[in-house]
């Protein structure tokens, strides 16, 4: 496929400070199904970095006020939408049992590319509620680039989370909460003294993908019934607005209604993953 000219973006972040010291960068010109949130902590002693988005511009020097502490970058999952930044920053933190996983560039598929994704790839995601454009961005990040040669940096952590560990930043506590599912080792941030949750791709307020290869519909539902006893006040999702407690319940009572029935006639029916289109 012959790529189409584009224009330029003006910025490839846009940034939305909100309350808490918690500002919300998107990279607007990216394909719905890739535009992941990205969110910046302040803290006392250092900042917190969850996501890296898709690495097609450099996002540190998007970030405010970043090179006044140290910071550290904690990856929800190890999807490209939320990793492709992760090189740039010197402390990277991921669930062990997401490092490794395969992706995209792992079976010859460039990630702005969804003309090239397998057919199956391609019906799989329009019938989960994402229809696919030839290219995944609609503007480049600066003159002369080509999506055409897109490559993700390695993004290897220098550190793993488990269940339960502490991430501290001085004046505010997040812990981690292993939620697997989407991945096997997706996490959260949950920050127990403000009731706010960084849920990654666990649950957004949107179509949830959870017949990917990698995914697990049986540890899906128990994830789900774990969030739905956190005293969660608002929801920091990996894409989409974020919410409140009402309106995680309601994802998650929908997401367990509709799964259910399917764990309970057993694994060979319940979880899909052989049957998924492979990347």
């Amino acid at each position: 496929m012959e790529t189409p000219t584009l224009p330029v973006a003006k910025s490839w972040f846009t940034k939305a400070p909100l309350d808490g010291g918690i500002t919300l960068l998107i990279e607007p010109h990216v394909d719905p199904l890739f535009r992941a949130n990205i969110w910046h902590v302040r803290g006392q002693d250092r900042d917190l970095v969850v996501d890296t988005g898709m690495g097609i511009d450099g996002l540190r020097g998007a970030l405010p006020d970043v090179l006044d502490k140290p910071l550290v970058a904690v990856a929800t999952h190890n999807h490209v939408d939320h990793t492709g930044g992760l090189w740039e920053f010197d402390e990277r933190l991921m669930h062990p049992l997401d490092i490794g996983l395969p992706g995209f560039e792992d079976v010859g598929v460039n990630a702005l590319m969804p003309s090239s994704y397998p057919a199956e790839v391609r019906d799989f995601l329009l019938a989960a509620g994402y229809p696919m454009p030839d290219l995944a961005i609609d503007a480049l990040p600066y003159q002369g680039y080509d999506p055409a040669q897109f490559t993700m940096n390695p993004v290897a952590p220098t550190g793993t989370v488990e269940d339960g560990d502490i991430v501290d930043l001085g004046d505010r506590r997040f812990r981690v909460l292993h939620l697997p599912g989407h991945t096997p080792g997706s996490i959260g941030l949950w920050d127990e003294q403000d009731g706010i949750l960084f849920s990654g791709d666990v649950i957004y307020d949107g179509p949830l993908l959870d017949e990917l290869p990698e995914s697990s519909i049986p540890m899906y539902v128990e994830t789900m019934k774990r969030l739905r006893d956190i005293p969660v006040r608002v929801v920091h999702g990996g894409h989409d607005p974020s919410f409140g407690r009402e309106r995680m319940v309601d994802i998650i009572d929908h997401y367990i209604a509709r799964r259910d029935n399917q764990v309970a006639r057993g694994p060979e029916r319940s979880n899909e993953r052989d049957s998924a289109p492979q990347l």
